[in-house]
């Protein structure tokens, strides 16, 4: 059957919760396109974005998105902008959505993307397309851009735990990795910390308590802005309810080691968020304490990999047995103003993300 692609307002959520969740029970789909999050972002952030609907000729979805619609900064002014399952608003954007694209019934996947892709070139309103934490080579990556930037691409490390479950964690890892997990462990009473799952009761002192750990920790704090934690309560309560998600809380006879919070989807465990106490001496590493306790939590149970999720971060690729890779990409439509713009940023040697 034909494909008919239209972009609509965003219905109330009341409506468009069931019509998401049933595309989703029939797709092949990752986390980050499932209600859980979409749901919790549209919530918790006040987010209206325009949704993509792709129904065949009974009127049935067969892909689903939201596209924010912004006037995004740029070197000469701001362009009108197309985010695809993002705002284009920096605040609105902070849960920082990977493995993004479309929510699709599975086996009509290149049928949706051929549609969406005519859908968005119909509309002669905007000039770059934002497509943010996608899978090399992926669908909509097909859009015939005038200019096409990859703004950044980050690896994406992980713990292979059917691996881990035919050898000892450690011997799969680094010299240097394996010594200072050893060591670590030794400074906790020579094993692995414990793990304690939350309930329902739990989710808003456990997360009260990763804020404080957080707090001063980094220069741009997530955890200080109103909406990330709601939004990061909303996903935790909903997702416990579902099994998607996971509040872990670590200790041991001392105390307070660390918490994490986990998604697990499709036999994959992903951390999302980490909070560790003050390491207790020189050698002592609560956060590689934490991740070696969650990958034996997980293979435990049977699940093929645990992600670190995106990042650059020396101790992911010091845990990680395994990697993929992720990447954010523009697409422009043809402006002089753009044009002016690229040949700019060619002469001042400037980054897109500039």
């Amino acid at each position: 059957m034909a494909l008919h692609a239209q972009f609509l307002r965003l219905p109330e959520l009341s409506l468009l919760g069931p019509r998401w969740r049933s595309l989703e029970a029939r797709a092949d789909s990752s986390f980050f396109l499932g209600w859980t999050w979409i749901g919790a972002w549209l919530e918790s952030y006040g987010a209206a974005p325009e949704l993509l609907a792709v129904t065949d000729d009974e009127g049935q979805d067969v892909a689903l998105a939201l596209f924010g619609h912004a006037m995004q900064p740029r070197l000469l002014g701001p362009a009108a902008t197309l985010s695809l399952n993002q705002l284009g608003d920096p605040a609105a954007d902070r849960p920082f959505v990977e493995y993004n694209g479309l929510l699709t019934l599975a086996g009509r996947e290149e049928e949706a993307a051929q549609a969406s892709l005519a859908a968005l070139a119909s509309r002669n309103d905007w000039r770059v397309l934002r497509l943010g934490g996608v899978a090399p080579g992926a669908p909509l990556l097909r859009f015939p851009s005038h200019r096409r930037t990859r703004v950044d691409a980050s690896p994406v490390y992980q713990v292979d735990l059917s691996a881990v479950r035919a050898a000892d964690y450690l011997s799969l890892l680094s010299a240097n990795s394996r010594s200072q997990i050893r060591r670590a462990v030794k400074e906790h009473g020579g094993a692995l910390p414990n793990i304690d799952r939350a309930t329902a009761d739990d989710v808003g002192p456990w997360l009260a308590e990763m804020r404080q750990l957080n707090a001063g920790r980094h220069a741009d704090n997530a955890w200080e802005d109103d909406g990330f934690r709601r939004f990061l309560a909303a996903l935790v309560s909903s997702g416990l309810a579902t099994g998607e998600v996971e509040l872990l809380r670590f200790t041991d006879r001392e105390g307070l080691v660390g918490l994490l919070v986990n998604f697990v989807h499709r036999g994959r465990a992903m951390n999302y968020q980490s909070a560790f106490a003050a390491a207790r001496s020189g050698k002592d590493k609560p956060g590689l304490l934490c991740h070696a306790a969650a990958v034996d939590h997980y293979a435990g149970q049977g699940l093929a990999l645990y992600s670190l999720l995106a990042g650059k971060d020396r101790y992911k690729q010091s845990l990680a047995t395994c990697q993929e890779q992720l990447e954010w990409w523009q697409l422009e439509r043809f402006s002089p103003r753009l044009q002016v713009e690229a040949l700019l940023r060619r002469l001042l040697r400037r980054p897109v993300s500039a």
